[in-house]
């Protein structure tokens, strides 16, 4: 509840409030017809002077149309004098400096500009056409000053400066081969001096704006192509076609392949580089026409460079070219990364299809050549053998060509992938090792055939195919060939050292057989013990006599003649005289046990057993001892 204290005290201030506000009410009633009544008075003060302002306003129109017309008049003018300098720079030349004559230009432009979008008077045609006589004029001579500028610092690359931009650090291999180290920072050589580029940059910026770009274009590409090309020719570089290099020694190709190979990688790691920078410098922010110009400029000293590469591509084919379109064909692969970023833009196309064309076409020359190998390893002379069964050299040949190749496996493997299956495996690149060891087996059984002595062709054979087992399972090629390939090929020596030994010993053995002399001998053991008269050992004798003799004169022979028959490899050696001695020696220590009593009293007994069991070992032990032996 409230207290009336409370409550009264409530009434006075309600009471106060309703007296404020009745005061505020009878003071803005005053202030309105006070407002009114000076709208009144203003109302009559704007009629009377209204006449007043709108002559002020029409004079003030007329003096801004007449400042305007004065400064159009005086822009005119402007104009006129503008033209009027520049035209007396222009007829001169640029003699007073090229700084003046392209601010010549430029009032003869802006002139241009300004009688044909502003200004449209009689006399701003006048001058319009001297403007179009004048600036093709201006445009002739900034042609023939961009022309001399750039000649005059346009000079071809000393090649002391480019082996200066190489890597100081490469490896031994790199450096034997000519090549740079893929991973070692170039620093490229500078073509044209820093202090003329802002100058021909903008001339070539004011040949745009004159509509004579293209003439601009054709003089640098003429001017920057023959620099070009006469920088490359100083590192040894000329088109060369296919014919010049038929009859050129093997020795002196390579040579010329390697300084090639080294200035392919100087060409697009360096020059051709430094060429896309400074076209890009020269014609900056004109991308399309300073990409056609770079392609231009390149176009034929890449084509130049190339010709070398399809030339030895396109050449007649040998067994040593393949290493050389090896080496090639790793370079000129190891540059197509440089190759794609230099040429890069659709401008440069055809360049890049020149580069990556050479990669393609040493690649099928290297296809060619091995195939070609192939075919004349197999067709090599077949009546050319070696007259004791020695190694053939096309066998070493081979051998070591195989060795050479694997070196580059990589590479083979990237050329013959399209042969392979395609699942990540060598097949391809097995398939054309392989394909070589089989030909060269193929021509080895052709020359085993042309030997007279069947034991001699078997020797042959078991040489040549033991070689190219041991020479592929010594090296890295052997991770090309698998286990069951290895064991075939020894199978099939150890078939041809037993054919030898059937051969060349079976008549040898054939004199220490029983056969024929058995009822002999038991006749005359008998004799000896019954009676004389029964006694018929005098014809066993004879014959055991003759068995001896006749084995004497086989055994002789053959090693006489096998003394100058070859088995390289010692271990093979060995073992081959060892398998010998263990078919012959107990053969003949059964037939002297035997038989050796009955001719062992009789006259010159050591006519008939020349030999003792170790004698005769120690005679087969001087089998092929007249060619050294191979560990």
């Amino acid at each position: 509840m409230v207290s009336a204290a409370e409550a009264a005290l409530l009434r006075a201030k309600a009471s106060q409030l309703r007296e404020a506000m009745r005061r505020s009410e009878a003071v803005r009633e005053e202030s309105a017809a006070a407002v009114a009544s000076v709208g009144g008075r203003m109302a009559a003060v704007d009629d009377a002077v209204r006449p007043a302002q709108a002559r002020t306003s029409s004079a003030s129109k007329v003096h801004d149309n007449v400042a305007k017309s004065l400064q159009a008049v005086q822009d005119v003018v402007r104009q006129f004098d503008l033209v009027r300098e520049a035209e007396s720079v222009i007829l001169d030349g640029p003699s007073k400096g090229i700084s003046v004559y392209l601010d010549a230009v430029d009032k003869l432009r802006g002139a241009e500009d300004f009688f044909t979008s502003k200004i449209s008077c009689k006399a701003g045609d006048d001058v319009l056409r001297r403007v179009d006589e004048l600036l093709p004029k201006a445009a002739a001579e900034l042609e023939t000053e961009f022309s001399r500028l750039l000649s005059k610092c346009s000079k071809p690359v000393e090649l002391e400066l480019l082996l200066n931009c190489l890597p100081s650090h490469s490896s031994s291999k790199d450096s034997a081969e000519g090549r740079l180290n893929a991973g070692a920072a170039c620093s490229l050589p500078t073509l044209v001096e820093p202090r003329y580029m802002p100058l021909l940059s903008k001339l070539v910026q004011k040949s745009v704006e004159l509509g004579h770009h293209k003439q601009f274009l054709r003089i640098y590409r003429d001017i920057r192509s023959s620099t070009l090309e006469l920088t490359l020719k100083q590192l040894g570089v000329e088109y060369v076609k296919a014919e010049e290099v038929h009859n050129v020694q093997i020795e002196s190709l390579n040579a010329k392949i390697a300084q090639w190979i080294q200035c392919l990688q100087i060409a697009v790691k360096l020059l051709f580089a430094s060429e896309r920078i400074l076209c890009d410098q020269v014609f900056k922010g004109n991308h399309g026409s300073k990409d056609h110009c770079f392609a231009a400029v390149t176009s034929k000293s890449l084509l130049t460079l190339l010709s070398f590469g399809e030339a030895i591509a396109k050449s007649k084919s040998s067994p040593e070219k393949v290493f050389s379109l090896l080496d090639m064909f790793e370079a000129t692969l190891e540059i197509q990364s440089e190759v794609e970023a230099v040429f890069a833009g659709d401008e440069c196309s055809e360049n890049r299809k020149s580069a990556i064309s050479l990669v393609k076409c040493l690649a099928e020359a290297t296809k060619k050549t091995l195939g070609d190998f192939k075919d004349n390893i197999a067709k090599e002379g077949p009546k050319s053998t070696t007259t004791d069964g020695d190694v053939h050299p096309v066998t070493s040949y081979v051998g070591n060509y195989i060795k050479f190749l694997f070196d580059y496996q990589a590479s083979l493997k990237l050329i013959f992938q399209e042969s392979s299956n395609g699942d990540g495996t060598n097949s391809g690149l097995v398939s054309e090792f392989t394909g070589v060891v089989h030909a060269l087996e193929t021509n080895l059984d052709v020359k085993a055939k042309q030997y007279k002595d069947l034991a001699l062709g078997n020797l042959f054979l078991m040489n040549n195919i033991s070689y190219i087992v041991r020479s592929i399972c010594s090296s890295k090629v052997k991770d090309l060939f698998d286990d069951d390939w290895v064991q075939r090929r020894r199978r099939i020596v150890q078939q041809h050292a037993t054919q030898y030994k059937r051969v060349a010993w079976a008549k040898v053995l054939e004199c220490l057989s029983s056969q024929g002399l058995t009822s002999s001998v038991g006749s005359a053991i008998d004799g000896t013990l019954g009676s004389i008269g029964s006694y018929s050992g005098t014809t066993s004798t004879s014959a055991i006599k003759a068995r001896f003799r006749s084995f004497n004169k086989q055994f002789e022979e053959v090693c006489q003649t096998q003394i100058n028959w070859a088995v390289p490899d010692k271990e093979l050696h060995d073992n081959l005289i060892l398998t010998v001695a263990e078919i012959l020696s107990p053969a003949y220590r059964s037939f002297v046990k035997r038989f050796g009593p009955l001719v062992e009293n009789s006259h010159n007994a050591s006519k008939y057993m020349k030999y003792t069991p170790e004698a005769l070992e120690q005679e087969l032990g001087n089998l092929f001892a007249k060619k050294s032996l191979h560990k």
